[in-house]
C-alpha cells in the first residue's frame, strides 16, 4: 500500500512544473519535497519523475498519477457527502479543453455549473484532436476531445459540432490571392496555424485544391484569441470556427477564401467512470449547454 502523501507529492510537483513550487504549495521545504518523491521511487522499484524543467513523468509515473487523481476524487465526493453546505471546502476538477472551445462557447456552457457549485476548475487547454492525452495520461478527469471512441475506464457524450472555414480580410484577399484561392498564391501568402500538431489547414487545402502547397509560409499563434485578431487585421489568412467568425464576417472585416469549403469537427466529452456527484453534475451541464451554441 503506497503512502498517498508520497503520490501527492509527485502529482504536485509535475502539475506546479519543480519542487520549489510545489514545496510552497505544500507547504513543506523543497528537501523535504524532494525525498518524499526519492522515497515513493524507492518503494516503487523504478524512475516515476523526470528530473527536467519543467519536471515529467514516466509511463509508470503516469499510471501512478492517474491512480492517484482517481483515488483523490472519490475522496473529494465522499468528503462532500458528509459535509454540510457551510463546512464544505472547494473541490478542484482538472479538465482538458481544446482552445477554440475555451475562446467561444464553453464558458457559457459551464456557468451553472460554477455557480451551483463549490468547485474550482484547472483548465488544461490544448488543440481538440490533443486533449484526449492529458486524459490518458491521468492529466485531467474529463476533457473535450474531437476523438469518438471512449479510453478504456471511460465514458463519452456527444458535444455537437464546430464548422472551420477559410477567411482573410478583403484587402489581404485582394493583395494575395487577386485571381482567387490557388495552389500558385497560397505558396507566397502568409497564412496562420494555431501549432504543429493542427491538420484543419490541410483537411481545407485538400477539399478546396485538392493538394496542399509544397510550401506554406506560416505563422504558428497557440492562441484563439490573437488568431482570430491576426486574421482579422490583415496579418495571415487562416481558419475560424463559425462561433468566432460570424460576426466579423458580419461587419465586413473578413470574407470567406473558399466557399463551399468547410471542414466540420465533432467534440465529445471523456470523463471517467466514476460515480462521482460532481463530476455527473459537470457532464449534465456541459452537454446540455454545447447543444445551445454547437451545431446538433
Amino acid at each position: 500500500m503506497f503512502d498517498y502523501k508520497l503520490i501527492e507529492a509527485m502529482a504536485v510537483v509535475y502539475n506546479e512544473g519543480g519542487f520549489d513550487k510545489a514545496a510552497r504549495t505544500l507547504h513543506l521545504t523543497q528537501s523535504a519535497v524532494s525525498q518524499r518523491v526519492k522515497l515513493l521511487e524507492d518503494l516503487a522499484g523504478q524512475v516515476l519523475l523526470v528530473r527536467s524543467t519543467p519536471p515529467d513523468v514516466t509511463p509508470a509515473g503516469r499510471r501512478m498519477l492517474r491512480h492517484y487523481l482517481k483515488v483523490k476524487k472519490l475522496e473529494d465526493d465522499l468528503l462532500d457527502d458528509f459535509s454540510t453546505d457551510a463546512e464544505k471546502r472547494f473541490a478542484s476538477l482538472a479538465i482538458g479543453v481544446n482552445a477554440d472551445s475555451l475562446a467561444t462557447w464553453f464558458p457559457q456552457a459551464i456557468g451553472s455549473f460554477l455557480v451551483n457549485e463549490k468547485v474550482t476548475l484547472d483548465i488544461r487547454t490544448d488543440d481538440q484532436e490533443q486533449t484526449h492525452r492529458m486524459l490518458k495520461d491521468g492529466e485531467v478527469v474529463g476533457c473535450i476531445s474531437s476523438r469518438k471512441q471512449p479510453m478504456q475506464g471511460c465514458r463519452t457524450a456527444y458535444l455537437g459540432k464546430m464548422d472551420y472555414r477559410l477567411f482573410a480580410t478583403p484587402a489581404f484577399a485582394t493583395k494575395w490571392f487577386p485571381d482567387g484561392f490557388n495552389l500558385e498564391a497560397a505558396a507566397e501568402a502568409p497564412a496562420l496555424v494555431f501549432n504543429r500538431k493542427d491538420n484543419l489547414h490541410k483537411e481545407l487545402f485538400e477539399l478546396a485544391l485538392g493538394e496542399m502547397p509544397a510550401l506554406l509560409p506560416s505563422h504558428y499563434i497557440p492562441s484563439s484569441e490573437k488568431f482570430a485578431y491576426f486574421i482579422s487585421s490583415g496579418l495571415a489568412y487562416g481558419m475560424l470556427p463559425s462561433q468566432q467568425s460570424q460576426q466579423l464576417i458580419d461587419s465586413g472585416q473578413i470574407i470567406n477564401l473558399a466557399p463551399g469549403c468547410s471542414v466540420p469537427v465533432a467534440l465529445y466529452w471523456h470523463c471517467w467512470n466514476l460515480e462521482s456527484r460532481l463530476l455527473r453534475e459537470l457532464s449534465c451541464t456541459l452537454t446540455e449547454g454545447a447543444a445551445r451554441f454547437l451545431e446538433q
